[in-house]
């Protein structure tokens, strides 16, 4: 016989755990089913110690933290147990520290008479408005749980994108952080003992080493005064990227005509407004409201005035395809697929397609992209390589032919 520990719920989702003999984990986990218990883990005592489990304090919630308590919420809702008990359940196993403290004020207020969705609104730093409207509207139709689930996997779709595009984004610093690390130790540390040894040999240098050689004395001497200009021209930027509109309006345009990244930019907004329409759309929420929560979700200028430019369309009569062509910003093939759904009535689902067209263009794209930088990091580190070894070796190639 050995000994485990197990872990279990019950049907009421309370969590019950305790100490047991049995001859194998398999018929441990048989007894605990034969008491009426969810199994939740079964561990050899004798097995290694496995190490705490890691609470985190970030405060901010990112979208995998919301759908794994999605998922959650779904699979117990789906299972019977109580919304109280399973938020209390799911906050005392979750390890984002902010997320449970949120969880348990959520349940003090539902516990007091609120609704899930009015408990929630309280907190829009961690459930924004999407979410809100979403739990809203399953709750108004008796369909929570699957609400939930389109949530969930929301998240989860958004979680992905968002991974894509921060490792597209990474690429192209990665790339300028290489090629500036390398130019630095250059100038730190193979420059300074050639330019000893040009001294000591007192020749005249050839004028590509000259030029080179003054470059390197204006960046020397002048280190502190570019660093300061280029600090000062960052903090002018911030300054007039946040507090005016003319500025923030620019940027925005700047953002997306960025080289390569703008596209993925672009593309990575056309597949989030065609899931996040598609969800919606889904859970009952109006056309209207639709856009009005799209809006909230940009801080782009550009993306948001054809957001609200096409809502504006929709007030006055339009069907949706038309007042997103006239926004001039949304591009054709969409337009044509949402005037599809529109026409056959299953606008969410060709949304939902169309998000997934979106998406693998958005692989397409960054793979692109780095197999453009690939050749390019290559070709500029052995340009600046290039350029330093003839500017410190060719006074020595033209002194050696100097006849003794």
């Amino acid at each position: 016989m050995k000994s485990f520990r197990y872990i279990a719920r019950d049907s009421s989702g309370r969590r019950r755990e305790g100490l047991k003999q049995a001859v194998s984990s398999n018929a441990l986990l048989g007894w605990v089913r034969e008491q009426g218990l969810i199994p939740v883990s079964v561990v050899e005592m004798s097995a290694a110690v496995k190490p705490a489990r890691r609470i985190t304090h970030r405060r901010r919630i990112k979208s995998a933290d919301l759908a794994s308590l999605c998922w959650q919420l779904t699979t117990m809702v789906e299972g019977g147990v109580p919304l109280t008990s399973a938020l209390e359940t799911i906050a005392e196993d979750i390890d984002n520290l902010h997320l449970q403290q949120v969880l348990q004020q959520v349940v003090e207020k539902v516990q007091k008479g609120e609704s899930f969705s009015e408990s929630i609104s309280k907190f829009p730093k961690v459930f924004n408005q999407l979410f809100c409207t979403m739990i809203l509207a399953g709750e108004t139709g008796g369909r929570l749980s699957t609400v939930l689930r389109r949530l969930a996997e929301y998240f989860d779709e958004r979680d992905k994108l968002s991974k894509k595009v921060r490792s597209a984004v990474a690429y192209p610093v990665f790339v300028f952080s290489f090629i500036t690390l390398i130019v630095i130790f250059i100038m730190a540390f193979i420059v300074p003992r050639f330019r000893t040894m040009f001294e000591q040999m007192g020749a005249e240098l050839p004028a590509f080493t000259q030029v080179f050689m003054g470059f390197y004395d204006m960046i020397r001497y002048n280190l502190l005064y570019i660093l300061g200009a280029v600090l000062m021209l960052i903090i002018f930027a911030v300054l007039v990227q946040s507090r005016t509109k003319k500025g923030h309006y620019f940027f925005s345009r700047m953002a997306l005509s960025i080289p390569l990244l703008g596209g993925i930019f672009r593309q990575a907004f056309l597949a989030m407004f065609c899931r996040t329409t598609s969800t919606l759309l889904a859970a009952g929420v109006s056309v209207l409201e639709v856009f009005e929560i799209l809006s909230s979700m940009t801080g782009n200028d550009i993306i948001k005035k054809a957001i609200e430019g096409t809502r504006e369309h929709i007030v006055v009569g339009s069907n949706i395809s038309l007042s997103m062509a006239a926004a001039g910003f949304f591009p054709n093939l969409m337009v044509k697929m949402i005037q599809v759904g529109e026409e056959s009535g299953s606008l969410s689902e060709v949304l939902n397609r169309t998000s997934s067209y979106y998406e693998r263009r958005v692989d397409t794209t960054i793979t692109t992209v780095i197999g453009l930088l690939e050749p390019i990091m290559i070709v500029t580190v052995g340009a600046v390589v290039l350029v330093v070894v003839l500017a410190l070796y060719l006074p020595i190639f033209t002194m050696s032919n100097i006849p003794g």
